[in-house]
């Protein structure tokens, strides 16, 4: 995954040959897609980047035809409905005044993920909207349907404006990973520890974020490695806040004074991404943990896995022998769909999440949640085994 995916998503969505290519090729000013006079030309979801005005730059994802057929056409529809979950706001597109079960299908996953939606009436060179169906429709729905033609559009600027006014502002408009924390000229330290699985000659995307959001911020910037913290206090600094890794809280605590603020990046981050809220009263299940319980790790980025790998070494390792519990564990890299019935598990335990969008993270987590599965988050499950939970989180009380 790469670091384009932490724009907002707009899913294009509707039958087979209503035009939600040529409407993806119209909204990124360029041939992206496919188009073709035959039905199910799109075989799989494609992504483009794409300027919008007062919005920025976002990813559309085209995607194959709801109404597609056969087995490989379940396979195509199956990819259409999880593009659902990674999406900030969703075009729904019909043609010839062809509205029905397939667009509801569509508007209730929408409705359930609290996905934001527009209803997109494409070719009306060829047919125009009936008005009996627009009034149907805006009576059923709440939305009112914007008759277009991506042949002749010169409702263009009605689409930008109506793209604009549905997608959720916190989908582009950042509030900052410190927001609340600090003010302009605070020391803040970051630790971070360089270990097999740091990239070669650079920092991890979390700590290079963290580091710009704190400048952004007018705040004096430090950084150091685990190993040099301790000759670091020598030096009579006293930072306002103290940022590490979570996989060295441990250690870290017990050389930062008691008096100055220690949070982690992975806390921070889901903060700003996560149900925050949900992982902290959700992480204090760890305690209640019993003999074959099934805890699942979700990772939202892939990665070359790593003998210390964070998600899939550590993490057990350190809840075992926490719990002294035989527990069992799987782990979910990327947006993949999770297979098995959620209440299978006892424990979700999410990555902070820089790699993605809020919303991905917030659908991902939300079975689990409406399920009453508790749910955590790398760092504040480290804090926990740890038993600095609390001295980690209290920098976020109001």
């Amino acid at each position: 995954m790469k670091s384009k995916d932490i724009k907002p998503h707009i899913g294009i969505f509707g039958r087979r040959n209503t035009g939600k290519s040529s409407l993806i090729n119209l909204l990124t000013g360029q041939d992206t897609a496919i188009v073709s006079d035959f039905a199910g030309t799109t075989t799989d979801p494609v992504k483009k980047s794409v300027e919008i005005i007062s919005v920025g730059p976002a990813i559309i994802i085209d995607t194959a035809g709801i109404d597609d057929t056969g087995d490989l056409g379940k396979l195509r529809t199956g990819k259409t409905l999880q593009v659902i979950n990674t999406i900030d706001m969703a075009i729904l597109v019909f043609s010839e005044n062809n509205f029905g079960s397939f667009e509801n299908s569509l508007i209730r996953e929408f409705n359930k993920l609290d996905i934001p939606y527009i209803l997109i009436h494409n070719k009306s060179d060829i047919v125009k909207l009936e008005s009996s169906l627009s009034k149907k429709i805006a009576k059923s729905t709440k939305h009112i349907v914007l008759d277009f033609s991506t042949i002749n559009p010169g409702k263009f600027e009605d689409l930008t404006e109506l793209i604009r006014n549905t997608i959720p502002e916190n989908a582009y408009n950042k509030p900052g990973l410190f927001k609340d924390l600090i003010n302009p000229n605070d020391i803040v330290l970051m630790v971070t520890p360089i270990d097999s699985s740091a990239p070669e000659g650079r920092m991890i995307l979390p700590q290079v974020m963290a580091w710009r959001d704190l400048l952004d911020n007018n705040c004096i910037c430090m950084s150091v490695k685990e190993t040099e913290l301790k000759e670091f206090f020598k030096l009579g600094i006293t930072p306002k806040l103290v940022i590490t890794d979570s996989q060295v809280f441990g250690y870290v605590s017990e050389i930062v004074p008691k008096d100055i603020k220690l949070t982690s990046f992975s806390i921070i981050f889901s903060r700003l991404k996560s149900s925050f809220e949900d992982c902290l009263m959700g992480t204090q299940f760890i305690d209640t943990l019993k003999d074959g319980d099934k805890i699942l790790i979700l990772e939202s980025c892939t990665h070359h896995i790593t003998c210390d790998d964070i998600g899939r070494i550590k993490i057990p390792s350190w809840l075992k022998k926490h719990t002294g519990k035989d527990l069992k564990f799987e782990t979910i890299s990327g947006l993949s769909e999770i297979s098995s019935d959620v209440k299978t598990y006892k424990l979700v335990i999410q990555c902070g999440g820089c790699m993605v969008t809020r919303k991905q993270i917030l659908s991902r987590l939300k079975p689990f949640i409406d399920a009453g599965i508790p749910v955590s988050n790398y760092g504040m499950t480290i804090a926990w085994v740890n038993g600095i939970f609390d001295r980690v989180t209290e920098v976020f009380k109001k």
